[in-house]
């Protein structure tokens, strides 16, 4: 039977809603100081290290935000001098969570979360078309979790993760003049995440968190295809009524560790600063098992084996918050972010680049209720695009910007 021509990156992308790139967007007031975690002063603490719930000053806290986020990724090939730019909607990830302190030295609480996901959109018919036209990505993260306090200047914290993932694919086939979509909305999978947070001085806090490997499991996508003859259909052991086939894959999602610190310089000047560790090594490639589609080699035609070669990858960064009154704060930022993989291993569907980006935003408190509001515009460095395995070559550059609103109640 013929081989049909599918992209070997076919699953990249659905990685990415779990771990391919990591969107740094769990909490307004963090991403003002560079998306910095060692910040007890309510429940958006959670997300970054159970820990710190102990150190929050109110027995109860609940945060909730939003943001939106904007990018635009430009492709030149530099033999046609062709460019193409993609059109992408603004994402909009969320995040909300609560802490409760039912006795002195424990501390409960719960956070949701979409750390992972976004939308890409290229014209239909340009040149990488047989990698992705349109790829949409959500992830869900549900994390409740627990913090006892060892001792008053230390806690220790734990979490389960339960996430949840959707994936909607659109890209060409070339080869038959048709069309591809992939779909999973019940992509699942777990892991857990516990950290310790110090405070050995009213003047510095330290975080030091570890978030697991999570193996997301698509037990049930649908693959459909769009063919202008029937007989293709036939030739693809396909039902032609449907154009329908099934897929599974385990998708591997990768470890973090993060450290932080902050440290008052004046009672009302902070400084922050946070290290990340990304185990990207773990995606070195991606198994995918159709039902009866041929996309995979001739000793086993409905598999697909897709090499990634991603690398370990670390973000550094700083951040400040100064009060100008017990009301009113003012914040500011920069990191750097390493692209997980190399220009050789550079894929459409989850382009990513070595990236600086500046952050900035305001916080005001009136008494139980705090609202913050944050920006960041991201630099990424263009990158010359060699993928000898998918014959993709060129430049790609990209722009992006995120702002986002947070509230916060800490009634007691």
């Amino acid at each position: 039977m013929k081989k049909i021509l599918v992209s070997t990156a076919l699953l990249a992308g659905v990685l990415s809603y779990a771990g391919g790139f990591r969107v740094s967007l769990q909490g307004v007031k963090q991403l003002a100081m560079a998306h910095t975690s060692a910040h007890a002063e309510d429940a958006s603490v959670a997300f970054f290290n159970p820990a710190g719930m102990s150190f929050i000053p109110s027995k109860l806290s609940v945060v909730a935000g939003g943001f939106g986020a904007s990018n635009k990724v430009t492709f030149q090939n530099l033999n046609t001098l062709q460019s193409t730019s993609t059109d992408n909607p603004i994402g909009t990830p969320l995040y909300a969570a609560i802490a409760y302190r039912p006795i002195e030295n424990l501390s409960v609480g719960f956070s949701f979360s979409t750390p992972f996901g976004s939308t890409i959109e290229y014209p239909s018919n340009w040149e990488g078309k047989e990698m992705v036209q349109k790829l949409e990505l959500k992830s869900f993260y549900f994390q409740p979790m627990v913090s006892v306090k060892l001792a008053p200047w230390i806690s220790f914290g734990a979490s389960y993760i339960y996430a949840r993932g959707q994936v909607n694919w659109d890209k060409a086939v070339t080869q038959f003049g048709g069309e591809l979509n992939l779909k999973d909305n019940k992509a699942t999978g777990s892991g857990y995440g516990f950290g310790f947070y110090f405070r050995p001085d009213p003047k510095l806090d330290v975080s030091v968190a570890y978030r697991s490997p999570v193996d997301m499991k698509a037990k049930n996508g649908v693959a459909t295809f769009s063919f202008p003859s029937q007989s293709i259909y036939t030739l693809l052991g396909l039902n032609a009524s449907t154009g329908q086939d099934k897929f599974t894959a385990t998708l591997p999602l990768v470890e973090e560790y993060t450290v932080g610190l902050t440290y008052k310089v004046t009672p009302k000047w902070l400084v922050s600063a946070d290290f990340n560790y990304h185990g990207w090594e773990r995606y070195s490639k991606l198994t995918l098992d159709f039902a009866t589609a041929p996309v995979g080699n001739q000793a086993d035609p409905t598999i697909l084996v897709a090499p990634k070669n991603f690398r370990n990858s670390k973000t550094f960064r700083l951040g400040t918050q100064y009060a100008f009154s017990d009301m009113i704060f003012g914040r500011l930022g920069a990191y750097y972010d390493e692209a997980p993989y190399s220009n050789k291993n550079f894929i459409a569907e989850t382009p990513s680049f070595n990236t600086y980006v500046v952050t900035g935003g305001v916080g005001f408190k009136f008494k139980q209720f705090g609202v913050d509001i944050a920006g960041g515009y991201a630099m990424p460095q263009s990158r010359d695009v060699e993928n000898d395995y998918l014959g993709f070559y060129g430049q790609a550059k990209a722009t992006a910007f995120y702002f986002g609103l947070g509230l916060s109640y800490n009634p007691f």
